[in-house]
């Protein structure tokens, strides 16, 4: 809970300060690699960074979480933004962050904080501001702890011990730029199972040798020894590195070879259904998470009705298609329905997603992934139609961008 003190700064300083976070954040980088290269080289996402999108959502979760702060100070019992929290502290925990990191976070930001508003950020107004820094900061490190203190021990368990090698054991083509890898583990370990809509971060060494780190979802169902992923091919444009991991697994990584895997991480879970109607919505790659859930529905017998909703570029676009139609018709009640932007097949509609016509039954909670307008028209929808908007949950791959632009 923020100070009565602190709170009233923050309220003060609060339009100031987010009119000017998104400058802060992109000084706050710069000054973070310039005295740690390494962090851009074997931690960060160098292509979000060179298109600016992990600064944008930087600055939208610490500008909500100080939104939030200031507008309950009052209020004891409100509740933190956790949804938000859980979604950073998952990630945090599948890349291996340690808590003495958010110390080093803590100096280069508030240094580019000073620097930004100069004058303005007088003794008091720092000290609200690193109130509210390190209030989300402990949340967070108490959250990745839980995480850590969940896995398995015996050097995989806890921050700084994230990684474990696996071999590929099948590599499958899906689509022209959709490949599936599935892997066990190299050293014949215990596997420990993951739920579905998980996923897990993917570590490799690149030709100019940096160790860069994605996440990608489990494509396969929950219950087997067998890791598997489905990478969809994300080509640089000459200028940004942008998709260089995904260009390595495709062009790269063959049976035989092996790859440096984390746990499973990730909040967008599917919880205990029971009678609970279910909506799975997706749109190109962000399938697979939802193909895991639909086998996960598939084997534990759910008999609940599962609305499929689906959108793509054109069939041969769609990847796991074969798996997600088939998963959808083992359920009892299930419905399937098909967008695609052009070569539409019969059964299936042309264009964007609308819902217009497509029964929701009353309870239904929904799940999205995929691309953000994607999501936010799908979600809006469902509000229409008479979802309860904390029943709508969703899954971004990358920088969380949802609160960024808001």
């Amino acid at each position: 809970m923020l100070s009565e003190r602190s709170a009233a700064t923050v309220r003060a300083t609060l339009p100031a300060v987010a009119a000017r976070l998104d400058t802060i954040t992109e000084r706050f980088y710069s000054r973070l690699f310039t005295a740690h290269p390494d962090l851009l080289r074997d931690l960060f996402n160098r292509g979000n960074q060179a298109a600016g999108t992990q600064r944008q959502a930087l600055a939208g979760s610490f500008a909500a979480f100080a939104t939030h702060l200031a507008q309950h100070a009052d209020d004891r019992h409100a509740d933190r933004p956790d949804a938000m929290l859980a979604r950073i502290a998952h990630k945090h925990a599948s890349l291996g962050i340690a808590p003495e990191q958010y110390a080093v976070v803590h100096e280069h930001l508030f240094a580019a904080i000073a620097e930004v508003l100069g004058e303005a950020v007088t003794p008091e107004v720092a000290a609200a501001w690193t109130e509210v820094y390190w209030l989300m900061a402990n949340a967070l490190i108490a959250l990745e702890k839980r995480l850590y203190d969940e896995r398995p021990q015996g050097g995989r368990g806890g921050a700084g011990r994230t990684w474990r090698a696996w071999e590929v054991v099948e590599r499958v083509a899906e689509t022209a730029d959709v490949v599936t890898l599935r892997m066990r583990p190299l050293d014949d370990g215990p596997v420990r199972d993951f739920r579905a809509g998980q996923y897990v971060s993917v570590r490799v060494q690149l030709p100019d040798g940096a160790r860069q780190i994605r996440q990608y979802s489990l494509s396969g169902a929950p219950g087997s020894t067998v890791r598997q992923i489905s990478v969809k091919r994300v080509p640089g444009d000459g200028r940004t590195p942008e998709g260089e991991v995904s260009d390595h697994l495709h062009a790269r990584v063959n049976e035989g070879d092996s790859l440096e895997l984390s746990e499973p991480y990730g909040d967008l879970v599917l919880d205990d259904a029971g009678d609970t109607p279910l909506l799975l919505a997706s749109a190109g790659i962000g399938v697979t998470p939802l193909v895991a859930m639909l086998a996960h529905l598939a084997a534990t017998g759910h008999r609940a009705p599962v609305t499929v909703i689906h959108a793509d570029r054109s069939p041969a676009d769609h990847a796991l298609r074969t798996d997600h139609e088939t998963y959808a018709a083992k359920l009892p009640d299930a419905s399937v329905h098909l967008w695609y932007e052009r070569k539409a097949p019969a059964g299936a509609r042309t264009g964007l997603v609308d819902l217009t016509d497509v029964y929701v039954p009353a309870g239904t909670r929904a799940y999205l992934c995929g691309p953000l307008p994607f999501m936010r028209a799908v979600r809006t929808q469902l509000i229409e139609k008479g979802v309860a908007p904390a029943d709508v949950h969703y899954e971004v791959f990358g920088p969380d961008l949802w609160l960024a632009r808001g």
